[in-house]
């Protein structure tokens, strides 16, 4: 029986309430657990005590023999030093600030326009284009 510690949603629409199971992997995320380790609730500031309320020994005793929290609950028993901290994986470009993602694309497009193989077939085809958007304003005025 593959054992999983993983969060069972309660609570009404758009309010979310958590109960921290022990249960098999292959039963639905709601459906039946074996054990309840504690009560998470996003809703309340995270440096409030009942945000994530937990028995440590039990959440210690299905760590020892084998259970696997999900990701989110890792995240929140590394908090509490109950397990390591996972690894934070590499995201496709959001993990970057706007401003530095900005300033990587201005440098890459200037790149872009000094070299002179990779752009000679793309500057005729802009130009040949903007002359008809410059000759639309001139003929209303």
């Amino acid at each position: 029986m593959a054992m999983r510690i993983r969060l069972s949603r309660a609570g009404a629409k758009k309010r979310p309430f958590y109960h921290i199971v022990a249960a098999d992997s292959r039963n639905p995320r709601d459906g039946r657990f074996v054990e309840k380790l504690g009560v998470y609730n996003p809703m309340v500031p995270k440096d409030h005590a009942d945000r994530l309320v937990i028995k440590e020994e039990r959440i210690k005793y299905w760590l020892g023999v084998g259970a696997l929290p999900t990701d989110r609950l890792a995240r929140l028993f590394s908090d509490r030093g109950l397990t390591k901290k996972p690894p934070v994986p590499k995201q496709t470009r959001q993990h970057i600030p706007k401003e530095q993602r900005r300033a990587e694309k201005k440098k890459k497009e200037g790149e872009e326009g000094t070299a002179p193989a990779a752009g000679a077939a793309a500057p005729p085809a802009a130009k040949a284009a903007a002359p008809k958007a410059d000759a639309a304003p001139a003929a209303k005025a």
